[in-house]
């Protein structure tokens, strides 16, 4: 089990999640505002597939009416799928750290933002 609380760097700033439910295989962290939320979930059926996921939400002026306020929404989350045998969780944890590794190199993350592939 995670410890509690989780935290988030968001733009150089730390944001403290604390646990806000728990269930089989599942726990889900949130600041006190709800502005951000952290699940981290694994199901384990005829595959393994384990989902870290971030939520974020915001109110900001809708651009299309003067003088109106929305909430806006938006996630990101890493999904690892995987057979139950054929790679050992080092080969795991391996392959998921090069995809970190991938998305941290200077450029690829503006590159993926702005929908080149």
């Amino acid at each position: 089990m995670f410890a509690e609380p989780q935290s988030v760097t968001v733009n150089a700033v730390a944001k403290s999640l604390p646990r806000v439910s728990f269930g089989d295989r599942k726990g889900t962290f949130a600041t006190s505002i709800g502005d951000i939320g952290l699940t981290i979930s694994h199901d384990l059926k005829s595959r393994s597939r384990r989902n870290v996921r971030l939520d974020f939400a915001k109110t900001a002026a809708d651009p299309l009416l003067d003088g109106v306020s929305r909430q806006y929404t938006m996630s990101a989350y890493v999904v690892v799928d995987h057979p139950k045998v054929g790679f050992d969780n080092t080969e795991v944890k391996n392959n998921l750290k090069a995809l970190v590794d991938y998305l941290a190199i200077a450029g690829n993350l503006d590159k993926i933002v702005g929908g080149e592939s």
